[in-house]
């Protein structure tokens, strides 16, 4: 189990590092866009050859938001795993150690539930979207990539959820 364990902590740390190259993308894409957009006024004012060439980048608002669905897909395991999701513990800190790990079973079950749909409907969507030839409107990328991309995050999640089931479990014996 312990193999298994540090297998999934290597894959999460992976997609942590898409993720965190996917907003370093968007960071430099964003900016660049912004400060090309200066060219059409500059050009218009003082009227320099050379402004006239100076465009925004095309399909940038396409490119963040599959950039920003790859980051935000990508780092759900590793920051499950660092433990860095929002816990509210008011409540369950005042009850005993073996009723706060079958909560945290039980949270752990529903949450397991939801992913392990989320992926499953996600590769059937991304299926439908690459069988109708769905693309982006300006630069005609297709959407699929990404649908499957959101799915195997999901299911890198689930994968992490049944671990942290199986650790509970042990430890309520």
């Amino acid at each position: 189990m312990m193999r298994f364990e540090s297998g999934i902590r290597r894959l999460a740390e992976y997609m942590s590092f898409i993720a965190g190259t996917a907003i370093i993308i968007m960071m430099l894409l964003s900016t660049a866009d912004v400060l090309l957009r200066l060219g059409g006024p500059l050009y218009s004012k003082f009227e320099y050859w050379f402004l006239r060439f100076i465009q925004p980048i095309p399909g940038t608002y396409e490119l963040v938001s599959f950039l920003g669905t790859v980051a935000a897909a990508f780092a759900m395991a590793h920051t499950s795993i660092k433990g860095g999701h929002v816990s509210v513990s008011l409540v369950t800190r005042l009850l005993s150690k073996r009723v706060r790990i079958v909560i945290q079973i039980i949270t752990n079950t529903l949450a397991l539930v939801f992913f392990g749909l989320l992926t499953w409907r996600s590769i059937l969507y991304a299926q439908e979207l690459k069988f109708y030839g769905e693309v982006s409107m300006t630069l005609q990328l297709p959407y699929y990539p990404f649908v499957y991309g959101v799915a195997f995050a999901s299911f890198a999640m689930s994968v992490v959820l049944i671990t942290y089931i199986i650790n509970d479990i042990k430890e309520l014996k």
